[in-house]
């Protein structure tokens, strides 16, 4: 049996950041839902003329999983689009189990994570030599699912990585109170609202102020906190890659 519906990770926001796959899929595909609120329309637009185009943003579990069977049905291959991709804070898992219910086949195209396309437009590297070599994904918990045990901020900013703090704007001074024991005052901070689209906005700051910069800025969704030295782009040193005495298989010793 064919694969019914496709889950497809649609990138951060600019409709030119999909991948290949991901559009291949809309563009054949004669229903697709989409999460409105975060995916751009001109990315269904490119569905086929007469298609079935839902956003889903204001529909219920049941209500998006009832779309999915009614294609199934009547043999209807759906393309499901999430933002960013799909393996991060996309609730995709509890749709597969539905599905895997009713066995209804399914399969899973990645796409542009939000934090790569903020790393983009801060024009930094999330890793340094001698700075971060680790990246740690997270948010915090405000109306959204609690987090695990030893998952806070507290416990993770002990590791002094670089972090790419996901859906808690509204947290910012928590998140500042959390990680200021770790990494200090003048640690940098860089918010990014709604990376990728045209109405993008970034605020510079450190912990000690970035509060007052996002207050100003009336920013309170859709944003990504990124808290690290990293984020300086100085006093780092050189990778050994691209050493002149660093020697492997594809480059002999000199």
């Amino acid at each position: 049996m064919s694969t019914a519906v496709h889950f497809i990770g649609a990138g951060p926001g600019a409709p030119d950041l999909i991948t290949v796959r991901g559009l291949r899929l809309v563009e054949r595909c004669p229903v697709c839902l989409y999460a409105g609120s975060l995916v751009p329309r001109a990315v269904v637009e490119a569905a086929p003329a007469g298609a079935r185009i839902v956003d889903t943003a204001p529909l219920t579990l049941d209500e998006i999983i009832a779309e999915m069977a009614a294609a199934h049905a009547v043999g209807s291959e759906v393309a499901r689009l999430h933002s960013g991709d799909i393996s991060l804070y996309g609730a995709i898992a509890e749709q597969m189990r539905r599905l895997d219910a009713l066995g209804i086949p399914y399969d899973l195209t990645p796409g542009v994570p939000s934090f790569a396309a903020a790393a983009a437009s801060l024009g930094v590297e999330l890793t340094l030599p001698d700075m971060a070599q680790t990246v740690i994904l997270t948010r915090t918990a405000v109306r959204a699912s609690p987090m695990p045990r030893g998952e806070d901020l507290e416990e993770l900013g002990r590791s002094g990585a670089t972090l790419a703090i996901h859906l808690s704007i509204n947290n910012l001074a928590r998140v500042v109170r959390a990680l200021t024991p770790h990494y200090g005052g003048d640690c940098p901070v860089a918010i990014v609202h709604r990376a990728s689209w045209p109405d993008e906005l970034i605020l510079r700051g450190t912990l000690a102020d970035i509060r007052g910069a996002a207050k100003a800025a009336g920013i309170t969704r859709t944003a990504l906190i990124l808290v690290g030295r990293v984020l300086d782009r100085a006093g780092f040193s050189n990778s050994r890659l691209y050493a002149a005495d660093h020697h492997h298989v594809l480059r002999k010793r000199r």
